[in-house]
Formats: structure tokens, C-alpha cells, sequence
């Protein structure tokens, strides 16, 4: 086992967190919290506080003591989806966070020790991003030791069958429509071809469509 930051490279749709859940699930932190954040989710002014939490009465509005992101994950894994997104402000003290494994809340002068592994994942191409000054370069090569990156789905179509018989199982007992679901020859060379500018998560779109347009039972190509 290692602790090992794990940046996860891939468009949008090719199933980045999954990647980072098992990830986690194989690790030795597996029996402690897997925390997920988007950073491009939050409010620019609710960053520090979501990240490194804050005590009562630090700014309007923080009416008790809450725990960051940082604290909710001691133990465990870290998921910072889209790190590209991230202020630059808040990716040097992400820095100092790895580099010190403390934090300070906002609001408070207390210095919070935690232990957790960091998993990042983006779209973007960071190197692009450092050597036009948009992401720090430090913390790039920190988050980027074990660069593990997603194939698009239009690059792996022989994966495609399995992945809709796939997708089909788990959507089929969700909408109650049995397990009995078939797709023909013709509508699975459709499949096959098509580009997925959305990837997996649009084929997963896709198959609930098909579902529910057929009774869950035969797709044809029409």
C-alpha cells in the first residue's frame, strides 16, 4: 500500500471518481471516508471555509464550528475532481496542507493535524496550464507523481458491449423491467461507432433511453 498523491487524467464522462473509489477501496484506507469534492462547484467565497472549515462567529453566517473538507477526510481519501478549476490562492495553501499535513480553520489559530491520501482528477491539461502561469507548477508535480489517464470511448469500442450489458443490468433493476435486455447486431454496430462526445456517462443515458423505449427487452437498430 501507498499513500502516493494519484492525479486521474480523461475527459469528462470516462468515469474519473469511479477510478478514484477503487483507488480507495484497494488502498489500506479503505474502512475510512472516501470524501468527493468538484472544485469548480463551490463558491469562489466558500472555498477556504469548505476545504478548511471555519468556527463560529469568523465571518456572516458561520453560526457554529464546521469541519472542512480536510478534517472529514482524516484517515482517508481526499477526491479533489477538476483540480484545474482551483483558485490559485487556495492551491498554496492545498500545498502547504500536503507538504505539513496541518491546516488552519478560517477564523481560528489553531493548527489541525490530519492524515490523508489526495487523489485529483482533471480534463484539463495542467502542464499547459503551469507554463501559462494558471496552475502552480509545485503543487503540479506533487499531485502529478502517479499520472493514471482514462482512454475516451471512441478509443476503446471494443469495450462497448460489455459496458451497455453492463449499464443495462444496473438500470434495468432501478426502472423494474427484469434482466432479460438484447441488443441486436446491427443496433450494437451502432453503438460501436458512435463517437460519445460525452462518454460513459452519456452511453449510460443512452441505454436508460433505450430501456425504457423498448420494455427493457429487445434493442434493434431503428
Amino acid at each position: 500500500h501507498t499513500d502516493m498523491p494519484v492525479l486521474v487524467l480523461g475527459e469528462s464522462g470516462t468515469g474519473k471518481e469511479l477510478v478514484a473509489q477503487a483507488i480507495h477501496q484497494g488502498s489500506g484506507r479503505s474502512a475510512s471516508p472516501f470524501v468527493s469534492q468538484h472544485c469548480a462547484a463551490i463558491p469562489a467565497n466558500l472555498l477556504e471555509s469548505e476545504f478548511f472549515g471555519h468556527v463560529k462567529g469568523s465571518f456572516t453566517g458561520a453560526h457554529r464550528d464546521k469541519k472542512g473538507l480536510f478534517e472529514l477526510a482524516d484517515g482517508g481519501t481526499l477526491f479533489l475532481d477538476e483540480i484545474g478549476d482551483m483558485p490559485q490562492d487556495l492551491q498554496s495553501k492545498l500545498l502547504r496542507a500536503l507538504e505539513t499535513k496541518t491546516f488552519t480553520p478560517v477564523g481560528s489559530s489553531r493548527e489541525v493535524a490530519v492524515d490523508f491520501r489526495l487523489v485529483c482528477a482533471t480534463h484539463k491539461n495542467l502542464y499547459k496550464q503551469v507554463v501559462m502561469k494558471t496552475f502552480r507548477s509545485d503543487l503540479f508535480f506533487r499531485i502529478s507523481a502517479f499520472p493514471i489517464r482514462i482512454p475516451a470511448l471512441r478509443d476503446r469500442s471494443e469495450d462497448i458491449e460489455k459496458l451497455v450489458y453492463h449499464l443495462a443490468q444496473q438500470l434495468s433493476l432501478g426502472l423494474g423491467s427484469g434482466t432479460s435486455f438484447k441488443v441486436e447486431k446491427d443496433a450494437l454496430w451502432l453503438l460501436k461507432t458512435f463517437p460519445w462526445p460525452g462518454n460513459i456517462r452519456q452511453l449510460r443515458n443512452v441505454v436508460e433511453c433505450l430501456i425504457i423505449r423498448s420494455g427493457g427487452k429487445v434493442i434493434t437498430a431503428q
